[in-house]
């Protein structure tokens, strides 16, 4: 996910399992934003994904935001 959903939409998803769940736009906009406070924290980034600390290679971006049903 690289944007934002509007926050009035709504997302269906289909797990592996075949569970099928709809998300509100602003729940998965919680979540993305959650997921990519973890990554930077994780690669010493700050608020805005620059790099503070020592120079080394980082991964630049996450594709994939794990979610479960009983997130929504």
């Amino acid at each position: 996910m690289s944007r934002h959903f509007p926050a009035s939409a709504s997302v269906s998803v289909t797990f592996a399992d075949g569970t099928r769940k709809v998300f509100p736009g602003k729940r998965l906009n919680e979540i993305f934003d959650d997921a990519l406070a973890a990554f930077r924290a994780g690669n010493n980034l700050d608020a805005k994904g620059f790099d503070r600390g020592p120079r080394k290679k980082v991964q630049q971006g996450i594709e994939f935001v794990p979610i479960s049903p009983d997130m929504a």
